[in-house]
Parts: C-alpha cells; structure tokens; sequence
C-alpha cells in the first residue's frame, strides 16, 4: 500500500504545487526558474511525469489566487463570534 499525496497552495507573493509518494518528494514546481523538478535519488528508478505537468501547476496557481481573492471578498464582512 503506498500513500500518495498532491499539495496545492498559495498566497499572494508565493505559490507551492508538490507531488509526494510515502512522504517523499517526487516532483514540484518550481515558480523562480519555471520548471518541473522531480529531486528522486540516483539509486531509484526514476518517475517521469507527463508534459505540461509544470504548464498545469501555473493555471493551478492561477485559479488558486482568483479562489483566494473571491473568498477574502466573501468574508470581508464575516463577523467573528467571541
């Protein structure tokens, strides 16, 4: 059985999108030199991900950052409850 995980999030001055398979890192994005960096050791065989795994990490931050605009104009009323 093995657990793999996809974490997508951002704010607005930085965006992170990993792949994680058993609690290592298989592949992220990496927003500074716009690329895909997949860090596996050399003793593994190496997973490859799809074309355009980087191209889909950007529209992901995109969407990520209109989501985040939309909620904090949703709950700029909100009121909190003591």
């Amino acid at each position: 059985l093995h657990v793999d995980r996809q974490v997508i999030g951002c704010s607005d001055h930085d965006g992170e999108q990993a792949y994680n398979l058993d609690g290592e890192e298989m592949w992220f994005a990496d927003f500074i030199k716009k690329e895909g960096v997949e860090p596996q050791p050399p003793f593994i065989d190496h997973m490859t991900y799809r074309d355009g795994a980087y191209q889909r990490a950007e529209a992901n931050q995109q969407a990520c950052k209109t989501s985040l605009d939309v909620l904090r104009t949703a709950m700029k009323d909100f009121k909190i409850e003591d």
